[in-house]
């Protein structure tokens, strides 16, 4: 967690930076620089995630228009029109 309870309120962790982010073999906070590639990563990750979520499905004739069957002049989509 990046955040602890104190009495009145919640402070940053000191343990991890307030990142939420720790080795795991030594549960020491990472480095800010290994820290940021991490969560560049994470991000990279999740948006093309959500790409292929928010891809509609195409199904039937209109599918083979859309996907590139490379059997078109150097490697484009032929599609017999």
């Amino acid at each position: 967690m990046a955040v602890i309870k104190g009495v009145f309120h919640e402070m940053a962790c000191v343990q991890c930076n307030a990142s939420g982010w720790v080795v795991a073999a030594t549960g020491e906070a990472l480095p800010v620089d290994e820290l940021v590639t991490q969560l560049s990563l994470r991000l990279q990750a999740a948006q093309r995630q959500i790409e292929q979520l928010n891809k509609p499905a195409l199904m039937g004739p209109a599918a083979q228009y859309q996907q590139n069957n490379r059997r078109g002049a150097g490697g484009t989509n032929y599609t017999g029109d």
